[in-house]
C-alpha cells in the first residue's frame, strides 16, 4: 500500500463561509462551505481515495480489502470494518449552535452509535473570533434547561478569543459551539451524533427553527466546571509534540523547516497526516513519493514503518493516531 490522498466531500451550510475552498487549492464553484470531510466512513458521506493504482475505491472498501494491514492489528480488532476517526476542516462565517455529544455508553443506548469525543486546533481566526467550551459556573441539569428556555445559556458558558494555534480538547458531554470567524482543523471518532442545544434562535433554510435536543442533551452533559478548558502545549522545532492522548486517538503537531525521517515502525496503527500550513514532499519507507501542501490530508497505512518529510519552507502538520 501507499499513502492515500481522498476527495473532500464539501459541505454547503446556512453558517459556511469562502475559506476552505481556497485554503485547499481546490477548483469549486461551491458557496458557503462549512466543512470539508477530509476523511470519513460515515454511511452515506464516504471518502473516495482521489491518487493512485486505487483511485476511485472508498475508504470502506479499502478496509474492508485491507483490514490490519490498513488500521493495525488491534485497532481492527477493536473496530472492524469502521473507519474510527472523521477528519474536518470547519469554517464558520456565523456562530455555529451550541451543542453536546453523548458518550459511547450513552450513543450505543440510545442510537447504537459510538459517542463523539472530539478536538480543535486552530488554523486560523479572524481577529475577536472565539468559541464556548464548557460551564463558567456550576449548574444543575434544572437551571441548564431553564437558561435554553430564557435565552441566557451563554452566559454560563466559558468563552475564549481564539488565535492560530489554539487547542480545545472536548471529551464527550462537554457542551461547546464554535463562534465566527473561527476556522478550525477537526479530529473525532466516527459519529454524527449531535444535540443541538441553542442555535440563537434561527431559522433554517426552511424557514423554520431547527430543531432542538434540550432535553436529550440534558441527559448527555457533563455538569463537571474546570478552571480552563483549552489544551496548553509546547511545542519544539522539527519534532512530534503531542497534543492530545486519549482511548480514541493520539494527535502530535509537527512544525518543519528540515527535511526529517518519522519512524513509525513499532505503531500498530494507521497515521493521519493532516497538513495545515506550507508545503513539502513525503515518501514512505516503500519508496512512494507524493507532494503535500497546506489543506491537505493523508492517510498512511499500518503498513508503513517510516516517512521521510522534506518542507518546502516550513512544513506544519498534525498526525493522528490510535494507540
Amino acid at each position: 500500500m501507499y499513502p492515500f490522498k481522498f476527495r473532500p466531500i464539501l459541505k454547503t451550510v446556512l453558517w459556511g463561509g469562502e475559506k476552505i475552498i481556497p485554503y485547499k487549492q481546490i477548483e469549486s464553484d461551491q458557496k458557503q462551505v462549512g466543512e470539508s470531510w477530509e476523511l470519513s466512513g460515515v454511511k452515506g458521506n464516504e471518502s473516495v481515495v482521489a491518487n493512485g493504482p486505487l483511485a476511485g475505491t472508498t475508504l470502506p472498501e479499502l478496509l474492508a480489502n485491507e483490514k490490519e494491514r490498513l488500521l493495525g492489528k488491534a485497532n481492527y480488532e477493536r473496530f472492524g470494518n469502521e473507519f474510527p476517526l472523521l477528519i474536518k476542516f470547519i469554517d464558520a462565517r456565523q456562530d455555529l449552535s451550541i451543542q453536546v455529544h453523548p458518550n459511547d455508553e450513552l450513543a450505543w443506548e440510545r442510537h447504537r452509535s459510538k459517542g463523539k469525543t472530539e478536538m480543535w486546533y486552530v488554523v486560523d481566526a479572524d481577529k475577536g473570533a472565539h468559541l464556548r467550551s464548557g460551564f463558567a459556573k456550576q449548574v444543575t441539569p434544572a437551571e441548564y434547561e431553564a437558561s435554553v428556555e430564557d435565552n441566557t445559556i451563554t452566559d454560563i458558558l466559558k468563552d475564549y478569543e481564539i488565535h492560530p494555534g489554539d487547542l480545545f480538547f472536548l471529551p464527550a458531554g462537554r457542551v461547546h459551539s464554535i463562534g465566527a470567524g473561527s476556522f478550525i482543523a477537526e479530529i473525532q471518532q466516527t459519529s454524527d451524533i449531535t444535540y443541538r442545544i441553542y442555535d440563537f434562535n434561527r431559522k433554517g433554510a426552511d424557514g423554520k427553527p431547527r430543531e432542538l435536543h434540550t432535553e436529550l442533551a440534558k441527559g448527555a452533559i457533563d455538569y463537571t466546571v474546570l478552571p480552563d478548558y483549552r489544551t496548553h502545549y509546547t511545542a519544539a522545532a522539527n519534532e512530534l509534540t503531542e497534543l492530545v492522548s486519549c482511548p480514541y486517538f493520539t494527535t502530535s503537531l509537527c512544525e518543519l523547516n528540515e527535511e526529517k525521517t518519522f519512524d513509525f515502525a513499532s505503531l500498530d496503527s494507521f497515521v493521519v497526516f493532516i497538513c495545515v500550513e506550507g508545503k513539502g514532499t513525503i515518501e514512505d519507507n516503500e519508496g512512494n513519493r507524493l507532494e503535500v501542501h497546506q489543506g491537505e490530508t493523508l492517510l498512511l497505512p499500518a503498513t508503513t514503518r517510516s516517512l521521510r518529510v522534506a518542507p518546502e519552507g516550513t512544513l506544519k502538520f498534525l498526525t493522528s493516531w490510535i494507540a
